[in-house]
């Protein structure tokens, strides 16, 4: 009987414990599981909201006067309110949040050089730093031959904060490289990186952002400062 006893036991602990670890197994597994479905189900709004994107633009340049400038890029661009900050100059956005280097090489015919503006100002790089100039030159490239006559304008990539900051190094050696590519090509170059830049935290100012990434209206105060003169200069060529 004493027998019995230990073996029903030690079948219920054993039981138990393997309850217990199919339910740990749950907790971690559902979570991931989650966070995996909600990864995919916003990877395939991004394309959607690409394709769209990609499609009103092209069906804006059916009516599309002489431009003064478009403005190309990601999320960046794509919130950035250029009738607000630009009013005396003819602009149009060919910013698509989420967007990186390659799907700006994809659209660039549609985005900007059938518009053929006058100038062509380009943020590009923060969704793929670390393989964006497996792209940013044919971009560059594809401007010269295409749009030779059109002044370009390159952007430093912004810094980041918060939960990105880690990210400010690698964003520091990209910006030296498109610098370079900017001398390369005979395109200006505006920093914006440095005026956005909190020295003393090593970030993004806490005013310019909502996120750590994005801007706030002050921020997108602060980058107009340094392009605005840039393309009073150009377009008064």
């Amino acid at each position: 009987m004493k027998k019995k006893i230990i073996i029903i036991t030690a079948i219920c602990v054993s039981l138990a414990l393997i309850i217990a670890a199919i339910l740990a197994l749950f907790l971690r597994v559902i979570p991931e599981m989650e966070r995996a479905r909600e990864e995919r189900e916003f990877f395939e709004f991004l394309q959607q909201y690409y394709k769209d994107k990609s499609a009103s633009f092209a069906e804006e340049n059916k009516t599309l006067g002489e431009v003064d400038v478009a403005f190309i890029g990601d999320s960046l661009t794509d919130g950035y309110d250029l009738k607000k900050y630009y009013p005396d100059m003819t602009v149009i956005n060919r910013g698509i949040g989420g967007d990186t280097t390659h799907g700006v090489l994809a659209r660039l015919d549609t985005s900007v050089i059938e518009p053929a503006p006058r100038v062509v100002v380009m943020m590009i790089g923060t969704n793929n730093l670390g393989d964006m100039f497996t792209d940013y030159e044919d971009i560059l490239a594809e401007l010269k031959s295409k749009l030779p006559d059109t002044h370009v304008v390159l952007l430093s990539i912004p810094p980041a904060s918060g939960d990105y900051k880690e990210r400010n190094c690698q964003i520091a050696i990209n910006n030296v490289k498109i610098k370079g590519l900017a001398k390369k090509y005979g395109y200006a170059y505006v920093d914006v990186f440095t005026p956005l830049f909190d020295f003393e935290r090593d970030e993004l100012r806490a005013e310019y952002t909502t996120d750590g990434i994005h801007f706030t209206p002050l921020g997108y105060e602060v980058i107009t400062a340094e392009v605005k003169p840039v393309l009073e200069d150009l377009l008064s060529e």
